[in-house]
């Protein structure tokens, strides 16, 4: 007896679709390697219609007022609050994530950042209204771009989707998102929910692969390209953006240092690095997974981290005792099993290093010690539950090792000394220092960072403005 596959399809100017050419695509659950949907393999006519709702429906949603559009967004997210349940189970299947942590980690604070950008969407400010030249006054508008051809990642699909159209639907414009194709089924949700409240064609997901998304940057209606993912996409997106001048916004990989002086609690660093660097399986681009720790204390705060990394555990989602899931496909699996298998022999694995299990794509929390600067792993994100460690002998080398990456996207600093804090928070190259703490984010801040990591923000005011452009409108006094 065979069950019949989910069928998940693209929604275009208020109603879902299939492929126009009816393409699709398998869909598999992490947490069992099991097929469970399939979705639409959209091709260049999906991401035509797509594209041409979101024209029809951009002058009517831009000259909605900010109240109206902050009212939109509140609904969006009470609906996402109402539904939370299916939009965690959706996410589940996905990914294979806890359920429990899916529940108190991801839809509070999607839901808060939808409200934050309703909020947002009050509070555009510019530089007064003056008199810069005799007989002249000044005044800049800021402005929807328009059309915002949105790519989402895998390791947080639903959340990720948040970061890009709250702001994106606040300041006024319309969108195209498109989901991973190994993560369409809570975006497809999300849609149903979406479109049960905005206007056709404001909010469309297209459903398919890396060429859909080649596609929706190189069309020539979007104004902007938005993706999160990695290194390798970020820099074909802003090539073929560059064809025709599209704003782009980049939100790539990471390899955030984790730098660990000798003042530092080792016990709580420990547990709350820990925790940073295995949660949702490593699969994060802040994740604290590149330790540098200083030589007094190395040994024992390797043993200390071996040990948690022993006590934490992976497993299947409904699980309670788990701290994270599976990786999310076959193809990560393989990825970061290559990078252990790679080691050089002068590093060691003090924890994991293998496969949890056969069903599924589980991997055990994983410790990796001895390592020098320019080792692979150290170089390379792995992305997955994989903690590399390094000593420094002093805060010049420690800064040597933390900036000597082509990444630059979030790192932290632990010690007691706040001089010392503060010179590191200074001179360490990254959009993101925590200080005494790994990963905690607030939607009143942004998030974003250097270097290869890419540009733009996301969240706060920062990334909000990241979606509006500035007008200059001067008139004659006389």
């Amino acid at each position: 007896m065979t069950t019949e596959l989910r069928r998940l399809r693209n929604y275009i100017d208020g109603e879902f679709r299939d492929a126009a050419d009816g393409r699709t695509i398998e869909v598999t659950n992490p947490a069992t390697g099991e097929v469970y949907a399939t979705s639409p393999l959209s091709g260049q006519a999906d991401v035509d219609a797509a594209m041409e709702a979101a024209a029809a429906a951009f002058p009517a949603w831009r000259d909605t007022t900010p109240s109206e559009r902050q009212k939109v967004l509140l609904k969006i997210a009470d609906a996402f609050e109402e539904r939370a349940e299916e939009l965690i189970a959706a996410e589940v299947e996905n990914t294979g994530k806890p359920v429990a942590l899916t529940a108190s980690e991801e839809v509070p604070p999607m839901v808060d950042q939808i409200r934050f950008f309703a909020g947002a969407a009050r509070l555009l400010e510019g530089r007064s209204a003056g008199e810069y030249m005799e007989g002249m006054t000044s005044i800049i508008r800021r402005e929807p771009v328009g059309v915002c051809a949105q790519v989402a990642p895998w390791n947080y699909p639903m959340m990720m989707a948040v970061w890009k159209f709250a702001p994106a639907l606040a300041a006024g414009n319309t969108v195209v998102l498109k989901p991973s194709d190994t993560t369409p089924a809570s975006t497809v949700l999300m849609a149903e929910i979406i479109g049960s409240i905005v206007p056709k064609g404001v909010f469309n997901v297209i459903c398919g692969d890396r060429e859909t998304g080649r596609a929706m940057v190189e069309h020539p209606t979007p104004a902007m390209a938005s993706i999160t993912g990695s290194v390798r996409a970020g820099m074909q997106v802003a090539e073929s953006a560059a064809k025709d001048v599209k704003r782009v916004h980049l939100e790539l990989g990471g390899k955030a240092p984790v730098v660990v002086f000798e003042d530092t609690d080792i016990e709580k660093a420990v547990e709350d690095i820990s925790v940073a660097g295995f949660f949702n399986a490593g699969q994060d681009c802040t994740a604290a997974t590149r330790v540098l720790v200083h030589e007094s204390i190395h040994d024992e705060f390797v043993a200390a981290l071996a040990k948690a990394a022993a006590e934490t555990k992976t497993g299947q989602p409904d699980d309670e005792d788990v701290l994270y899931g599976p990786l999310n496909n076959a193809n990560q699996l393989k990825q970061v099993s290559g990078f252990i298998d790679r080691l050089p022999a002068h590093a060691k694995v003090e924890a994991g290093g293998h496969r949890v299990g056969d069903k599924g794509y589980f991997y055990a929390p994983t410790v990796v010690s001895g390592l020098n600067q320019d080792d692979e792993i150290v170089q390379n994100e792995v992305f997955g539950p994989v903690i590399t460690v390094q000593s420094f002998a002093d805060e010049a080398q420690a800064l040597e090792f933390a900036n000597g990456v082509e990444y630059a996207l979030a790192s932290s600093v632990w010690t007691k000394d706040h001089q010392r804090a503060m010179r590191m928070s200074r001179s360490l190259d990254f959009g993101c220092v925590w200080i005494n703490t790994h990963i905690p984010l607030v939607a009143e801040m942004p998030h974003g960072g250097f270097k290869k990591s890419g540009y733009g923000k996301d969240l706060s005011a920062y990334g909000f403005e990241d979606y509006t452009r500035i007008k200059h409108v001067m008139t004659s006094l006389g």
